[in-house]
């Protein structure tokens, strides 16, 4: 690869900036370009949708959680991925290409992701999935990391995110007490009114409570006895 380009949403765990800040003074040292762009930070824009301070154009679409037909939590529309990762990576590539280049965009998707692959939109670009020609899974990763010293990798997500996991929110909580208590100041903020385009009010969490009253404990929390181990052991399947 000639670079390598990160889409910031403004809204990332700490940790995150500093893996980043990491992985860019590792860059720096190999002469390998990583460029970060950005469309603008998510959760401002959001909150500034909500109290109709927008200046126009695209508003952002996170999956919160409303109402459902069924009564029970249905994510809205989501559209903030293209908006703040995809439309600013492809913006970025094509203004490094010469009048009618083409370039490969590799993903680093994993073999137990292969359902996320994509064609690409656009005729100058193709996508690549390098991890899954070389059927690479998500434990063959975590052991490469590890051999070659970034073992403590973490994932890449907004902070709200509704698509979060009890045990991501249970791991928030009590890592790292300041982003969860920004993310349940965030959560409440969102139900000022009815948000921006519905009649209803929505959720981070599809149980359709503030983050801060979900009950988010573990079944072993409850008393379920845990037979297998919350983590693969890259055994299934042999």
């Amino acid at each position: 690869p000639d670079c390598a380009i990160f889409s910031d949403t403004g809204w990332e765990p700490k940790h995150v900036y500093v893996h980043l800040a990491r992985l860019q003074e590792t860059c720096k040292t190999h002469d390998f370009p990583l460029h970060v762009v950005s469309k603008g930070n998510l959760k401002d824009d959001v909150l500034r949708e909500i109290k109709k301070e927008g200046k126009g154009g695209s508003k952002p679409h996170p999956p919160f959680y409303t109402t459902g037909k069924d009564g029970k939590g249905a994510p809205l529309w989501r559209k903030c991925t293209e908006d703040y990762k995809i439309l600013p990576i492809r913006r970025f590539i094509r203004g490094l290409l010469p009048k009618g280049g083409t370039a490969e965009q590799w993903f680093g998707i994993s073999l137990d992701e292969a359902q996320r692959m994509r064609d690409s939109r656009v005729r100058y670009i193709t996508h690549r999935y390098p991890l899954i020609d070389m059927r690479m899974d998500r434990h063959n990763c975590q052991q490469w990391l590890e051999r070659a010293g970034w073992g403590d990798t973490p994932r890449s997500a907004c902070l709200g995110c509704p698509y979060h996991s009890n045990q991501l929110w249970r791991e928030m909580r009590s890592a790292t007490p300041d982003e969860w208590s920004d993310t349940v100041t965030f959560d409440k903020a969102l139900r000022e009114q009815p948000y921006p385009g519905t009649n209803n009010h929505v959720y981070l969490h599809r149980d359709l409570l503030p983050l801060d009253e979900i009950d988010l404990s573990s079944e072993r929390d409850r008393g379920q006895m845990d037979l297998f181990g919350e983590e693969c052991e890259g055994m299934c399947g042999v």
